[in-house]
C-alpha cells in the first residue's frame, strides 16, 4: 500500500471538504455522517470540482451540470456523470489524514 498525507484532521470539515492534489491526482476529501471519504475531485463528464458542488447528506451534486454522486460510494446516481466516481481508501494516523494512493 501507498498511503500519503495529505492533511490534518482539522482540516475538514462537515460543512467544507477539502480539495488536494496527489501527484496528477485531484482528490476530494469530505466528511459524512463522521467518517472521511476521498474521491475523484473532477466529474468525468466534464471538468468541475467536486468540492466546490452542493453536498447534500451523502450525497455531492456537481456545481455545473447536477450530477449526483454516493459521497462513500462514489456510484452515480443521476445526472450527465457518465460514470462512478474512483475512491480512495482513507485512514486517519494521530492528527494526520492519510490516502491510499496504490
Amino acid at each position: 500500500m501507498n498511503w500519503v498525507s495529505i492533511c490534518k484532521l482539522g482540516d475538514i470539515s462537515d460543512e467544507s471538504p477539502l480539495a488536494v492534489k496527489v501527484g496528477d491526482k485531484e482528490i476530494g476529501v469530505f466528511r459524512v455522517e463522521g467518517r472521511l471519504h476521498a474521491i475523484e475531485d473532477i466529474c468525468p463528464h466534464a471538468y468541475a470540482l467536486l468540492t466546490e458542488g452542493f453536498v447534500e447528506g451523502r450525497t455531492v451534486e456537481c456545481p455545473l451540470h447536477e450530477a449526483i454522486f454516493d459521497i462513500p460510494t462514489g456510484k452515480l446516481q443521476s445526472g450527465p456523470g457518465c460514470r462512478d466516481l474512483h475512491i480512495y481508501e482513507v485512514r486517519v494516523d494521530g492528527d494526520d489524514v492519510l490516502l491510499n494512493m496504490a
